[in-house]
């Protein structure tokens, strides 16, 4: 993705405009902060999830955006946070967090972000991966 972005910028780039990846405890801003972070499959995956998220705050200037899009495995079958623990310990997954969405919003909201909207996009019928966009308060 972050390819793609930089050959459609190269051909009309927009001065100060950087794309990147990292993580939330990697990545180091500007004395201004960033306009916008975006995090998507990426919070189930922290295992400081607060942690992230003040850090994330920490990161963007005044009023900037954070969208994010993550599964809530605490939301989805019992049969696959059942399975996690299991595919973990023979290597074939990683770390994942079980949270509900209703946690996941809370979390949001108590690092100091007002969500401003928030979706479910469906993947083969399941709703429990929210598109969220929240603006730093």
């Amino acid at each position: 993705m972050i390819a793609i972005a930089n050959e459609r910028y190269a051909g009309n780039p927009v001065p100060g405009l950087v794309f990147d990846t990292a993580t939330a405890e990697s990545v180091k801003s500007g004395p201004s902060g960033f306009n916008a972070a975006l995090g998507f499959n990426y919070l189930h995956l922290v295992r400081d999830l607060p942690g992230t998220l003040s850090q994330i705050h920490a990161l963007l200037a005044a009023e900037g955006l954070f969208v994010s899009k993550t599964p809530c495995i605490g939301d989805m079958n019992v049969l696959i946070k059942l399975a996690l623990p299991v595919m973990r310990a023979i290597g074939k997954a990683p770390y994942v967090g079980v949270f509900r969405e209703t946690e996941l919003k809370q979390r949001i909201s108590t690092a100091g972000f007002e969500i401003l909207a928030m979706e479910n996009h469906a993947t083969k019928g399941s709703g429990f991966r929210p598109y969220i966009v929240a603006r730093k308060r």
